[in-house]
Parts: C-alpha cells; structure tokens; sequence
C-alpha cells in the first residue's frame, strides 16, 4: 500500500497539531509542512519575551518540546503557497515548487488588521506584532527607544507593553473602548485588571484614536490622536485584531466567506482538503452561529481535530467559544469564556467581588444554563465552569453550588448522568 502523502500549509499551532495527530494515527505516511516563514515553527504567545529580552528565539520553538516532537515531520521553511489545484492533487509555491497531496490542511493563520485610517503605518518603527521576525525588529527598536505607544489593548500587544516596560521605557496604551480588554469583558468587570496595569506604570488613555504617525529620517517621533494631542515616542505598536489569510486562495472549489468555511469534521467543500485555525470558520457552540478566533488553544485543538479526520480517524469538531482567554496581565491571571457581554440583554447575571477577585457568572434568561463566566483574580476551577458551559448542562440540581463556588467534579458528572 502506497504511502499518504499528507501536505499541511502554515506551521503553526493548528498546522503543528494536525501533523503530530497524523504522525501519531499514521506512522507511514509522509507528512510535511510548507511554511512561509523563515524561522523553525514556534510558540507565538512567547514571542513578547524577546523584546523583554527574558528568551532568546531557539527556547520558543516548537518542535522538540511538549506535544510537539517533529518526528519524520518535514518542515519547508520560506515556501509560501501561490495556489491550490484540488482536481489535480497540487499546491505550488511562489518559489516554484510544485507538492502533490493526498490530503491537504489549510492552516495559513491571520494576520494583523492594518487601520486605514491612521496616516504614516510605513514609518521606520512601527510594528504590528505578529511573527518572531517583528518581534526581533521591535526588539532591536526597543534598544534605541524611550517612549513608546500601543495602539489597541489586545492580550499581545498588553504582553508587549509590559516587555517594553520591563525595559524601562515609557509606554502608553490608547484604545479606542471604554476600557481595556473590552474584547472579553465589560468595563464594570475589568476593574482589577485596570488597578493592577495601572500599578505597573502603564499609562492607558481610553476612548481616543490615532489619526497620525510623525517621523522624521530616523523613524517614528509620535502620535496624533483625535482629540489633537501629540504623544511623543519612538515607536508604534499596532494591536488591532486580525484577519484571516485567504488573500492567496483562489481555488473556485473551496468555499469562502471571511474565512475557510468547514463542517463540523474540518471539510472544506473540495475533497480532501481540510482547514484549521485563525483562517477556518467554525461554529459557536452555545448560539451554534459561524465564527472565526485567533486563539492559540482553539488552533491547537482544532488542529489535532483536523489531523484525526486526514488520517482516516473521523472526529467531530465541538466548535469554540466566541470568547475563550485564559492569561495573567500585570501579574493578574483571568478567565474569560462564552457570552459575557450581557448589558440590555435577558442574560441573567451574578457577580461577586472580593478583596483581589471579581468573578461574573451568566446563566441563559431562564436561569437553567451556564452560558459564560468570568474570573479575575482567583480562577480556580475554571476548567469546571467550562465544561458546564460547553455541555450545556441543566444546573436545576446544583446551581446554589455553582453561585457558591462550591462546585466539584462529583456535580459535573451527576449533572451529566440527569443531562
């Protein structure tokens, strides 16, 4: 029997994944990414630790460590993929290689949204933090830099304002929300995170956006905003979402609205071609309603979903969150999960606060279902609360123990034996 020659386009999370699943379900077959990039794959959550300067780039790559071992995986740095022929089973690449597949992953990623309307994002000093490569550039401009501003307070660019703090340089941080981290939660309930970025000297300025980058003929020299104001500063990081690659795809017979579209087993609509990651798009679970994340855990998981299903092992996909984060900013781990946005809405809300911890529970309007919880401060046992969300559990039994925070495993498995 011929061996399977398995191609997966993107060498990160999701692509990472899906090979190591493939290599462990089929030993034999042949298995080999294509990667644009020029650096090994690498655990891109990390790569704030270079400006900080607390890793150096060959202690984040992925092959090697944890569930990642590479093993016969063929890794072809600086091959971006130019098109896809699935009648003919090809990928070609822009340097002229030419690959034949058996089965094929899309796991291209995202890359950062550029705003159309901020003037001078081609200065010397601007970055939009993505790849090892700009964290190696930022990291080379920190050393010349004493102020520095953060446009957008995403996880990625609030973890690069404190490697740049960690440096002793002087950050600002303008979002153009309420309050930070308006992605994953309501402002009422980022209270503790504020406190706590503040404590650290990070300077915030909410609801303001740049309108203007200023250089001269050694880069960046500061940021207009909208409301006049000039922050001077020699460098610009830009952390305003992402958007899916697909800008390459031009293949009539994969479908795609925003993203990747999939079904439930990771199948775009040509045969033998399947997607993962920031690129594809899934579903809610809780609203069942099509979505698209760039989140490292959800890539990794849907991944090794894809992966099972290309070696022959089918495997239904659970969907993710809209909002799934667990992290730590200025020392202050927090939990953030299904649906948390409940202002106007018939969501019922419990919220606890404590010295140190504020926790916000969401059940559905007739009380019954977990929908979404936050945890800030104290996230202990918010595993629990995230299967008791995604298995849609009746919580008619139990849910003074989960207001109580006395729930356990015990609960979890009686709720699911009465589910």
């Amino acid at each position: 029997m011929e061996k399977q020659r398995y191609v997966i386009i993107g060498g990160s999370a999701a692509g990472m994944a899906a090979a190591e699943a493939i290599r462990r379900l089929d030993p034999g077959g042949m298995v080999r990414v294509l990667s644009d990039e020029a650096d090994a794959p690498y655990f891109r959550p990390l790569i704030p630790f270079l400006i900080s300067q607390k890793k150096r780039p060959e202690e984040i790559f992925l092959q090697g460590r944890g569930p990642y071992q590479g093993s016969s995986i063929e890794v072809w740095q600086q091959h971006r993929v130019a098109g896809i022929d699935t009648r003919a089973g090809l990928v070609t690449t822009e340097n002229g290689a030419t690959v034949p597949y058996d089965k094929l992953l899309i796991a291209t990623g995202s890359s950062p949204n550029l705003p159309s309307d901020i003037d001078g994002l081609d200065c010397k000093g601007v970055f939009a933090l993505r790849t090892l490569a700009d964290a190696r550039q930022a990291a080379d401009r920190a050393a010349c830099t004493t102020r520095a501003v953060m446009l957008g307070g995403g996880l990625l660019n609030l973890k690069a304002a404190f490697a740049l703090l960690e440096r002793g340089i002087s950050v600002y941080l303008v979002v153009s929300s309420p309050e930070v981290l308006s992605q994953l939660m309501e402002p009422d309930d980022a209270f503790l995170i504020r406190q706590a970025l503040d404590q650290a000297g990070l300077k915030i300025l909410t609801g303001r956006k740049a309108r203007h980058i200023t250089s001269d003929t050694n880069g960046v020299t500061g940021v207009v905003l909208d409301n006049g104001d000039h922050l001077p500063c020699e460098m610009v990081c830009i952390g305003k979402g992402v958007r899916p690659n697909t800008g390459w795809l031009n293949c009539r017979d994969i479908t795609v609205d925003k993203g990747v579209v999939v079904d439930k087993y990771t199948r775009t609509s040509a045969p033998n071609v399947y997607a993962a990651g920031d690129v594809a798009v899934t579903f809610d679970p809780l609203t069942g309603a099509p979505i698209i994340t760039g989140l490292w855990t959800n890539a990794v998981e849907m991944g090794s979903c894809a992966g099972s299903n290309m070696a022959g092992h089918p495997r239904a996909y659970g969907g993710t969150f809209g909002i799934l984060n667990a992290t730590q900013v200025a020392r202050m781990p927090f939990v953030s999960m299904g649906i948390v946005h409940t202002s106007g809405t018939g969501y019922q809300c419990h919220s606890r606060t404590s010295p140190g911890a504020h926790r916000k529970l969401v059940f559905s309007p007739e009380g019954d279902r977990l929908v979404g919880a936050i945890f800030v401060g104290d996230i202990a046992k918010a595993g629990l609360y995230r299967a008791v969300i995604r298995e849609k559990l009746d919580l008619a039994r139990m849910k003074d123990k989960v207001l109580d925070h006395r729930l356990h495993y015990g609960d979890l498995l009686c709720a699911r034996g009465a589910s």
